[in-house]
């Protein structure tokens, strides 16, 4: 498939996740296909004890930034493609009823589903918002905490992701989301496959440059804390459940299995905004 356009190719991210939320009864996989190779075992039973089971089969992320975003009482949170809204339901568990939790998501049909989420679960301290991540629909300063869970690296436009999210927080405030990073840059045999971006791959930020664009925006106290590493056997794995059979016909798989093992993770990026 061949992308001509940063327009075109959210239009072609917001249409996968658009039909996962439709799936959601047949639930039909995560946000890297259905293998669920980067969303499986994210949540311990305990966490998500009255979340509303539609809620789990669209939670689409490769972490839990809830858990480890230390979030307290009466603070306000900030979910940067928030989907099904899971992590928003969590968030304002933990933030009270002091608090808020809001949910940006630029797919109506995923929501949709959140706000289905929310009533099923009684949650009254949460709003979902329609809009994008690169122009977030808040003022200035009006959050103490921005989460995401594996959404940045679908951003065709990641400086201003980093220059919103300085925008909207508060001084002192946290930037603490999970998402996929690279060691080192994408293999050339990656680059057409246009599939594996809206299955979080080939988007994703190298961790140089993630660290780089945060300070770029103003952000201090940068941290990159990889929490699972994706094997080559996973990542093609991921392909052939994204990508069509002749496209995956014409990767050489024992060359991909060579270039991408042990480059791609899991992580847990962390930054500061100045006080």
């Amino acid at each position: 498939m061949a992308i001509t356009s940063d327009s075109e190719l959210r239009e072609v991210v917001r249409e996968k996740y658009a039909e996962l939320a439709l799936a959601v009864d047949q639930n039909s996989g995560g946000c890297c296909g259905p293998t669920d190779v980067v969303s499986r075992d994210l949540y311990d039973s305990s966490e998500v004890a009255g979340i509303p089971v539609d809620a789990l089969a669209l939670s689409l992320g490769c972490g839990n930034p809830t858990a480890l975003a230390d979030l307290k009482p009466g603070e306000v949170v900030l979910d940067l493609g928030s989907g099904g809204g899971i992590d928003v339901l969590l968030s304002a568990r933990r933030v009270g009823p002091a608090g808020k939790a809001y949910g940006l998501d630029m797919t109506h049909e995923m929501l949709d589903q959140a706000r289905r989420n929310q009533a099923a679960a009684g949650v009254t301290n949460a709003e979902f918002l329609f809009g994008h991540i690169e122009e977030v629909p808040l003022p200035d300063a009006a959050v103490d905490v921005i989460i995401s869970n594996c959404v940045v690296n679908l951003s065709t436009d990641k400086p201003a992701v980093f220059a919103e999210a300085f925008r909207v927080l508060r001084p002192g405030g946290r930037f603490a989301v999970s998402d996929v990073v690279w060691r080192r840059p994408m293999p050339p045999v990656l680059e057409p496959v246009v599939a594996l971006w809206t299955g979080c791959i080939s988007g994703a930020l190298v961790e140089s440059d993630y660290v780089g664009l945060l300070a770029a925006a103003g952000f201090t106290d940068i941290s990159v804390e990889p929490t699972r590493e994706y094997d080559a056997r996973e990542l093609v794995d991921i392909a052939g459940g994204m990508v069509s059979a002749e496209l995956l016909a014409t990767l050489d798989v024992p060359e991909l299995l060579s270039q991408v093992d042990g480059l791609v993770f899991g992580a847990f990026v962390r930054a500061t905004k100045p006080s």
